[in-house]
């Protein structure tokens, strides 16, 4: 469904009006296009310690990307599309000036859906005041992304190993991330080859999408595709047009399954043995709401959006481990919801299940790793316009829509992207992690 508030504030006279009686003014937001350069202009790049290393500065070149590594070539109005800021020699209270030092000029000399992305170490429990320093970054970043406008985004990279930096550097700095504002995601060690081709990264790969035929599963399946993976399209049989139709829009094959059914997981297994040479993908998103307040809620109520939304992804993923179905550096991502973190009226049961699917991913990480080193991740979206928020009262959907850092929803193929990213090898060093594709919703934590 398309904002028309959004569409209103970015016209010549939308815009005046806006802005002269202090109304939100969200900005278009610069999304993926095949085709499309990495950035539309170069990064300011710049370290707490001094000349940012060569290393990090070879692989945004290596992206395509020009580098600014002269700060004061800001002061002559020069515009960036994006800041890095290396920051991973921070070790005590007084180095935070040099963020101020370098963020200040920077992020005033960023461009339109500009990208800013800060590199740091994760506390590692050897030092105090080491590790309040780097936990301090995480604030610093979260608050400036609050302060951004035009689209622009602030995120934090904990680095603890390399192996995934190149991957999730072209991922926040390009419009895939259009969505991902004021998040720290850690990287760990794993095995994170490059593709061939940064425009295919799923090659070869095969993938299966619950949940997919609408909404955000759909579009997951075709942003998948669109990377270069062979899906399966799953869903309920009462589904079925919808799910051909998916099907046949991203070239894949279509599964009738309930992801809630005893024998769900042993109908997964046997598909897959018959029809493909393995799963290198599993998307757990299909996912029920039964709202009701707790003091309302009737059992079946609560334990249908338990079985479909949480105990399903349990099943199966714990056949897949036991079987041979699963290939070699595979790749679980499950739907979770900010609803996870923050709680929502109404929604016990529903919330109960979001936040079930993180405390899932975070345990699973050593199975997975284990099973030739496979991953599995969670994506958290926060408002996300679909069919579904299409329905809720227009002043509703309007306050949810402006409550976020970007003040506008977001769009299904925000959540598609960050799912394939996820599903890359290159993120092979992201695991047991939760990613939100929220705006930074403003609601909850």
């Amino acid at each position: 469904m398309s904002d028309r508030y959004l569409s209103l504030v970015n016209s010549s006279v939308g815009s005046a009006v806006a802005s002269r009686v202090g109304l939100p003014q969200p900005s278009v937001l610069r999304r993926f296009r095949s085709g499309d350069p990495l950035l539309p202009g170069a990064v300011l790049l710049g370290s707490t310690a001094g000349r940012p290393a060569a290393a990090l500065k070879k692989l945004i070149t290596q992206a395509g990307v020009e580098v600014v590594d002269d700060i004061d070539k800001v002061f002559d109005g020069e515009k960036v599309a994006a800041v890095v800021l290396d920051a991973r020699s921070v070790a005590a209270p007084a180095d935070l000036a040099a963020l101020r030092a370098f963020l200040a000029p920077g992020v005033k000399a960023l461009g339109p859906s500009g990208r800013v992305i800060v590199l740091g170490l994760p506390a590692d429990g050897a030092d105090i005041a080491v590790d309040a320093t780097r936990q301090a970054l995480d604030g610093i970043v979260r608050s400036l992304a609050k302060e951004l406008r035009r689209g622009a985004t602030a995120n934090l990279l904990w680095v603890a190993d390399e192996a995934s930096l190149a991957s999730a550097l072209r991922f926040l700095l390009s419009g895939r991330s259009a969505y991902v504002d004021g998040q720290p995601l850690l990287l760990g060690p794993g095995t994170a080859p490059a593709p061939d081709d940064w425009d295919q990264p799923l090659a070869g790969k095969t993938a299966l999408v619950t949940g997919a035929a609408r909404g955000i599963g759909a579009a997951i399946a075709g942003v998948l595709a669109r990377d270069g993976a062979n899906v399966v399209v799953a869903d309920l049989t009462q589904a079925g047009e919808a799910l051909a139709k998916v099907a046949n829009q991203v070239g894949g094959t279509a599964l009738h399954l309930d992801v809630a059914a005893a024998d769900a997981p042993q109908r997964l297994l046997e598909h897959l043995h018959s029809h493909t040479d393995g799963l290198d993908i599993l998307v757990h998103n299909a996912g029920i709401t039964r709202d009701k307040l707790m003091a309302n809620m009737k059992p079946e109520q609560w334990d249908s959006v338990i079985a479909v939304n949480l105990q399903s992804q349990l099943s199966v993923n714990a056949a897949l481990l036991d079987s041979d179905q699963l290939n070699d550096g595979s790749r679980v991502v499950c739907l979770s919801s900010t609803t996870g973190f923050s709680g929502n009226r109404g929604q016990t049961n529903y919330g109960a299940t979001k936040a079930g699917v993180i405390g899932l991913v975070r345990s699973s990480a050593a199975s997975f790793a284990a099973h030739g080193a496979s991953t599995i991740n969670a994506v958290a979206p926060g408002f996300i316009d679909t069919e579904m928020t299409a329905k809720m009262p227009l002043a509703t959907r309007e306050v949810a829509r402006r409550l976020s850092s970007l003040q506008q929803a977001g769009l299904p193929v925000d959540v598609a992207e960050a799912v394939s990213w996820l599903s890359s090898p290159g993120a092979g060093g992201v695991n047991g992690q939760v990613l939100r594709v929220c705006g930074q919703n403003l609601v909850g934590a």
